[in-house]
């Protein structure tokens, strides 16, 4: 395939290399920063391939989402920070031949640990005498805080345990209340991504911890997820490309 990038960060350059490495070309490299050939996106420049990888900022997200949407080209946004506009861009494939693939997290890894997470916080749902939080560590220019990673597996515990009821991302005046799961952050150095669940009781403790070693899993993911988008129409989140590719290689 031909593909445009559209943020040509860290992220934007591994996954350009992923690209090249199973026989794809980059025709356009789109970065306001001015680190591509191209500052903004348009129709022109969607013309010239036959799909979209964006790693950007969320500015103007909904604006690149009708391009995407109206150009048909297949697209994968691994973006993140713009969580409360998802719904109003997944209305606008409702009924389009375009297809999109969204994902906080491209890692197959990670989703391998969301999966974990899940399982984990049903199983110590009934066993009070456990606690549970989450932390993540990333490098010091990373600006969301909470990372969306950790936000997605915090979903999945509040999703299968009936006692945790809201997130709190900053301690709160006085002790933390017992229905609250804490996700806290922790930014130094240049730490891809790290992210751990602990289960805690007075007798012992339980961790469960993904650590991403580089980038190059967060490209492969998205990349992979390209190819599988392919073929497709809609708007698809990461589970439904994470379930087709656990069945593949179980097969």
């Amino acid at each position: 395939m031909k593909v445009i990038l559209v943020g040509y960060g860290r992220m934007g350059r591994e996954v350009e290399k992923c690209l090249e490495s199973r026989g794809h070309i980059v025709v356009h490299r789109v970065d306001p920063n001015g680190r591509g050939n191209a500052v903004k996106l348009d129709k022109e420049i969607l013309k010239s391939g036959d799909a979209v990888v964006e790693f950007a900022l969320p500015e103007g997200i909904l604006d690149r989402i009708t391009l995407f949407e109206s150009s048909g080209k297949p697209t994968v946004i691994g973006t993140t920070g713009w969580d409360a506009l998802i719904p109003e861009a997944r209305a606008r494939y409702r009924s389009s031949k375009s297809a999109l693939l969204r994902a906080s997290n491209f890692s197959v890894g990670s989703h391998v640990f969301f999966r974990l997470v899940a399982a984990a916080a049903a199983l110590v749902d009934r066993l009070s005498e456990y606690d549970v939080a989450l932390c993540e560590y990333h490098h010091n220019r990373k600006e969301d805080h909470p990372s969306a990673t950790a936000l997605t597996a915090a979903e999945a515990v509040l999703e299968n345990m009936q006692r945790k009821t809201h997130i709190v991302s900053s301690l709160p005046e006085g002790a933390l209340p017992p229905e609250a799961l804490q996700v806290a952050s922790l930014r130094i150095g240049s730490v891809p991504g790290i992210h751990e669940l602990r289960m805690d009781c007075p007798a012992d403790y339980i961790t469960i911890r993904h650590e991403a070693r580089e980038r190059g899993g967060f490209a492969l993911g998205a990349v992979r997820g390209l190819e599988w988008l392919n073929s497709r129409s809609g708007w698809f989140e990461a589970d439904a490309f994470i379930d087709d590719l656990i069945a593949e290689v179980n097969q």
